[in-house]
């Protein structure tokens, strides 16, 4: 049984290293959260939605070809829909299709090997959010997710 055990353990390893370096390395920072647009105003609302988006760029960040890092700068959001405060603990974000469109400024590259490969900055808007298929529709952020998907297949893999 034992000489099972140690190919196997051999094998998993080799495999866990493989996997470790065909992902690529994700940075997310937020520029001055405390200051954008429209974000969650109460703190860990704010953290919560940063994990979330940092969650979402690492999953995008999968569809890059092997070695390539990406970096994301965001500079400013503004969620879809308008706050009303309800009760202390929690707000009420309520969308309405018409000029509570979800924007996102953000800065970006692409690097392999320490190389910038491609970079730029946008300003990422979603006009149609409500009318437009949503693969996100079951997570939070859902209509930004959405939006971000898109800029990141036309702006980011078209490149590729």
């Amino acid at each position: 049984m034992h000489h099972l055990i140690r190919p196997a353990a051999c094998a998993l390893l080799a495999f866990g290293l493989a996997a470790g370096t065909a992902s690529a390395a994700v940075t997310v920072t937020y520029v001055n959260t405390e200051k954008m647009t429209d974000v969650p105003r109460f703190e860990t609302d704010r953290k919560s939605m940063e994990i979330d988006f940092r969650e979402f760029f690492e999953e995008q960040a999968k569809k890059l070809p092997a070695g390539q890092d990406l970096k994301v700068e965001i500079l400013d959001i503004d969620l879809a829909g308008d706050v009303f405060p309800r009760v202390p603990i929690r707000d009420v974000r309520v969308t309405q299709g018409t000029y509570d469109f979800p924007r996102i400024h953000l800065r970006y590259s692409i690097e392999q090997d320490g190389k910038v490969l491609r970079s730029g900055e946008r300003e990422l808007a979603d006009r149609n959010y409500q009318l437009n298929a949503n693969s996100y529709r079951s997570e939070m952020y859902h209509y930004e997710k959405q939006m971000l998907s898109e800029w990141f297949r036309k702006d980011v893999l078209a490149v590729n």
